[in-house]
């Protein structure tokens, strides 16, 4: 058991708890463990704030690593619950749906590059979940030990984009199923109402998140259900046969270029939600619970959205694209996308209750959106000591306006470029695991090759420079192979439809910084020492 400084009456201890140039708490002990109260510690405003917090049950602790007499959280069913309910949403809905107008793929090809890239893409995720209760710190702090200090600010900058980037996207999902529903709600409102939920969870912090997404799939799960049950009752499923062809490689490794995104997404945030789970915990068992939050859900809720799309209707070749009407589903998402598409299956049957039920997948996107703003704001406190001073609770109020300042103006102006550009960037994932893992394995050798106690010490963890160059090259791949509608790659470009591509960033993204890695790294430690 780690042991850290005892806090008196005056606030001080052994290793004094006396304020630091920003107001945040020095270290307490010998291995960079803050116990909870030192937060509330002193006289300065930011104990003051941490103090009246505390009050109403808001977590204090931001990227200070959690002492192991405080990982006291041994549920492990929350684990798999946390990813569960982020999963069983519309987002993963439409994911699914994206092979047939899209990317035009059979059902069985689509359905297979669903699973199969599924299970390649959460590996990643459920791996670095095991790190939390072995080491008590949050994800992007441990890539400190990969990246370090200071290289890894770089990542954090990533990290806050996409989270903030995905949290639009997503509200504005959101907003559009409530608009279907009733266009008396204008976007604006919808963006606000999900944004005002997602808060609410949020700036609590861990537990809260915890607990909402340990209820929150049901509701959720069963609209699913009743939309799998009305739609297998109308018969209207069409069994696409699967193409041939170069088209149809490209094609497949497009459309999983597009799952494997969305799958991999949650590993920058991996470790954030397994920080309280006792040091001894079996990583086996969190591997296993992260495991089975993420992979069925994944693969049911993408596979329902991809049965549903075998329902749209291109227009023939001697038909006008105007003048093209197509059946009720085409029509549905032609006129309102994804919510045009669910609404097309739920509401003639069943008139308001289907509305409803739409609604309810409107709200599923909070649970979506939480770990999008709670880690938010764990990122942002990596960037510098001055914002680690600022409380996570006040960096995730700031995060939300900052998302809906986005996602308001990009309801009607600009929804298709920033989903487009959330597509480009999300390379960088593929980057960070060819780093990352490369490391732990080829360098750490495991668990065992990390000093836990240097993780806040920038003379002694990595120089990074190996790990910054290695995501140069990682780029460079990632731009050879993508096929994104602002950019086809000259490797991309080569397979499949030239017009279309096919796209394989992600692999070389992998292939190519894991591989520098390897190089700059053997010198970096020959040169550095470390």
């Amino acid at each position: 058991m780690e042991k850290h400084a005892q806090i008196d009456i005056e606030g001080k201890s052994h290793h004094s708890f006396a304020d630091q140039k920003f107001g945040a708490p020095v270290y307490a002990d010998e291995t960079g463990a803050v116990p909870g109260e030192s937060f509330a510690t002193g006289d300065s405003t930011y104990a003051h704030i941490q103090r009246f917090v505390g009050r109403f049950g808001v977590e204090q602790r931001g990227i200070e690593r959690v002492p192991e007499d405080e990982r006291t959280d041994s549920n492990l069913q929350k684990v798999g619950t946390m990813w569960l309910s982020a999963n069983m949403v519309v987002s993963s809905f439409a994911i699914g749906a994206l092979a047939i107008p899209v990317f035009a793929l059979g059902f069985v090809d689509a359905l297979l590059t669903i699973i199969f890239v599924n299970l390649l893409a959460i590996t990643p995720v459920c791996f670095f979940s095991t790190f939390g209760p072995r080491f008590g710190l949050r994800q992007m702090v441990l890539s400190r030990f990969y990246f370090g200090h200071y290289g890894v600010k770089l990542i954090a900058i990533f990290n806050i984009l996409a989270c903030v980037g995905w949290s639009s996207v997503n509200v504005i999902v959101g907003a559009q199923l409530i608009n279907a529903v009733n266009s008396d709600v204008p976007g604006y409102a919808g963006i606000i109402i999900i944004a005002v939920c997602t808060l609410l969870i949020t700036c609590f912090g861990y537990k809260i998140v915890h607990v909402y997404e340990f209820y929150s799939w049901i509701p959720s799960f069963i609209v699913f259900m009743i939309v799998l049950g009305q739609f297998a009752h109308s018969g209207d499923f069409i069994n696409i046969p699967m193409g041939v062809g170069k088209s149809e490689i490209g094609s497949v490794l497009s459309f999983a270029a597009s799952v494997f995104g969305f799958g991999t997404g949650w590993t920058s945030y991996a470790a954030d939600y397994t920080v309280y789970q006792p040091a001894k915990t079996s990583r086996a068992r969190v591997f296993l619970w992260t495991f089975l939050g993420l992979a069925p859900t994944l693969i049911f809720v993408e596979a329902l959205g991809l049965a549903i799309a075998t329902t749209y209707q291109f227009p023939p070749d001697n038909v006008d694209l105007a003048a093209f009407v197509g059946n009720v589903y085409t029509q549905g998402y032609n006129s309102a996308g994804i919510g045009g598409l669910l609404g097309a299956v739920v509401i003639p049957p069943f008139g308001r209750f289907g509305q409803f039920c739409l609604v309810v997948l409107a709200l599923s996107i909070v649970a979506n959106n939480c770990p999008n703003i709670y880690s938010l704001a764990l990122s942002l406190q990596v960037l510098a000591r001055i914002t680690q001073a600022v409380p996570r609770f006040i960096w995730t109020f700031l995060g939300t306006i900052a998302y809906c300042a986005i996602a308001i103006p990009g309801y009607s102006h600009f929804e298709s470029v920033l989903e487009n550009f959330m597509l480009l960037i999300g390379y960088w994932l593929a980057i960070y695991e060819g780093v990352s893992i490369t490391d732990h394995v080829l360098f750490k050798r495991g668990f065992s090759g990390y000093d836990v106690s240097i993780y806040n010490k920038p003379g002694e963890l990595p120089p990074g420079v190996a790990a910054i160059c290695a995501f140069l090259f990682g780029v460079l791949g990632a731009v050879m192979g993508m096929a994104q509608v602002w950019f086809i790659g000259p490797i991309g470009k080569r397979i499949g439809n030239p017009e279309f591509g096919g796209d394989v960033g992600f692999e070389l993204a992998f292939a190519f910084s894991a591989v520098a890695y390897v190089v700059f790294r053997t010198i970096e430690k020959r040169i550095a020492g470390r």
